[in-house]
C-alpha cells in the first residue's frame, strides 16, 4: 500500500485521532480543512516525531479545491494509499429553519466531497491495485432526525460507499463506511470526565477502529461498521 493519507475535515477531534493514529503506522499525511490554523499546529507536531504531514486549506464542497490539494499532496508526498473521508456540515435545523442553500452546503461537503475526493485519489490505488477509502457517518445515516439537512447528506454518503464498494472492491481498493452512533468525547477530554452526563466515544478508539479496518485481510474486508458508547441505549 502506497504509505501515504489524506484526511478531509480535520479538527480537534476525531480527524486529529485519526492523524496521529495513521502517522504511528508510519503513514505521510494530507490534512485538509477549510482553516488553517489546527491543521498547520497538528501538522507541525506530527512532522517533529515522524513521518511528513502536510497541511492544505481546502473546501472539499468544491470540487476544484479538492482537484487542487490532492494534487498538491501528490507532489509532495506521493501517490495516495488511503482516503479518510471525516468532513461534514451540520448547519441547519428543522424543515423551516433549514434554508436550501444550507441544505445544499450539508450535501455538497459530505456527499459531494466524498465523491470528488474518491475521483482524485482513486487512480493512484488503482495503479498500485490495493488501497483503503474510508467514509465517515453518523446517527443520522440510518435514523433521519432534526438536522434534515445533515442526515440527508449522511444517508447519501451511505449510498455512495456502497455503490463505490461494489466498483473498487473487485478491483483491489477497500471502501467502508463507519457510523459513529454516538457522541464523540470534546478533544483534550478523558472520558471519565464525560460519564456522569452522558455516553460518549473515545476519538483515539474510534482512530484504532479505522486503522483496523485499513489494515484488514481482502479475504475478510468489512463494508460497514457501527460504533456506540458501552453505555448508550441500542435503537435498532
Amino acid at each position: 500500500m502506497n504509505r501515504v493519507a489524506l484526511i478531509t475535515g480535520v479538527g480537534p477531534g476525531l480527524g486529529a485521532a485519526l492523524a496521529r493514529r495513521f502517522a504511528r503506522e508510519g503513514f505521510q499525511l494530507g490534512l485538509v480543512a477549510r482553516k488553517t490554523d489546527f491543521i498547520e499546529t497538528l501538522a507541525s507536531e506530527i512532522s517533529a516525531s515522524g513521518p511528513r504531514a502536510l497541511a492544505v486549506v481546502a473546501d472539499v464542497g468544491r470540487p476544484a479545491e479538492v482537484a487542487a490539494a490532492v494534487k498538491q499532496m501528490r507532489a509532495n508526498l506521493g501517490p495516495i494509499g488511503v482516503l479518510i473521508h471525516n468532513a461534514s456540515s451540520s448547519i441547519g435545523a428543522g424543515l423551516l429553519a433549514t434554508t436550501p442553500e444550507e441544505f445544499e452546503m450539508s450535501w455538497r461537503v459530505a456527499a459531494l466531497g466524498g465523491l470528488v475526493c474518491a475521483r482524485e485519489t482513486a487512480p493512484d490505488m488503482l495503479e498500485a491495485g490495493h488501497g483503503v477509502m474510508l467514509f465517515t457517518g453518523a446517527t443520522s445515516s440510518v435514523r433521519g432526525g432534526g438536522w434534515l439537512a445533515f442526515s440527508s447528506a449522511k444517508f447519501a454518503v451511505r449510498g455512495l460507499v456502497q455503490s463505490l464498494a461494489r466498483e473498487l472492491w473487485p478491483r483491489g481498493v477497500h471502501v467502508a463506511h463507519v457510523i459513529i452512533d454516538g457522541l464523540i468525547a470534546p478533544a483534550r477530554t478523558t472520558i471519565e470526565d464525560t460519564l456522569d452526563d452522558e455516553p460518549v466515544l473515545d476519538p483515539d478508539r474510534i482512530a484504532d477502529t479505522y486503522w483496523h479496518l485499513a489494515s484488514q485481510d481482502r479475504s475478510a474486508w468489512t463494508l460497514e461498521l457501527d460504533l456506540r458508547p458501552h453505555t448508550e441505549q441500542f435503537y435498532l
